[in-house]
């Protein structure tokens, strides 16, 4: 079965723990897109030459998760050559046999057009970046709660409005807002429009 699963949503809204919980409820393979645009930040030189070289030990890497990675990654993102080279790595990867969830930022406008459920993750600047500075240790993160708000909006100014590809959510994607929500809420909440479209494709069968 070919089953596709697109998540976009802007840094720490929860689309990767959604997505990760989605993947395995359906027994789903997940890609990361995020991690691979992380990946060509950090390599540091060309990022063009960085992303036509990516390989999979470069997808392992400790630091793949800091905040300068994730603004690495934000600044390679609205290179158009970069989107280029990964753009054929990740619709192969959705269009696997067994279904996929890919989440990332351009996913249901772009990678995967077509993907039989298009989910958009969001939160409030204010709660995604305290969510981000908890994990980066809180009182004792190296930075202050304001400099990691000010980082979260700053990228997503750079992400919702790069020519190609800003963030936004497909016309079709079903919206929801984690802000309010519990880890458990909101992935009840993305399992629900799986479940339903899986259900339908099952009674069509």
């Amino acid at each position: 079965m070919i089953f596709t699963v697109a998540i976009d949503g802007p840094a720490a809204a929860g689309k990767g723990t959604i997505s990760r919980a989605v993947a395995a409820e359906f027994g789903f393979a997940h890609l990361d897109t995020g991690a691979l645009y992380r990946a060509v930040g950090v390599k540091g030189g060309d990022p063009i030459e960085a992303a036509l070289s990516l390989t999979a030990g470069d997808l392992n890497r400790p630091d793949l998760r800091s905040l300068e990675a994730g603004q690495a990654a934000s600044r390679v993102a609205v290179i158009p050559e970069v989107r280029a080279a990964l753009l054929e790595f990740q619709r192969s990867f959705a269009r696997r046999e067994g279904g996929a969830v890919l989440d990332g930022r351009d996913i249901g406008t772009v990678i995967c057009p077509g993907a039989e459920v298009k989910l958009f993750i969001t939160a409030s600047a204010a709660v995604r970046a305290r969510r981000r500075w908890l994990e980066l240790g809180g009182e004792a993160a190296p930075k202050p709660f304001e400099a990691v708000l000010a980082e979260v909006i700053e990228r997503d100014e750079r992400d919702m409005n790069r020519t190609d590809a800003p963030l936004k959510p497909a016309k079709d994607a079903v919206l929801i807002d984690t802000s309010a929500l519990s880890i458990g809420e909101a992935i009840a909440a993305a399992l629900a429009p799986v479940a339903a479209a899986l259900s339908a494709r099952a009674t069509q069968a």
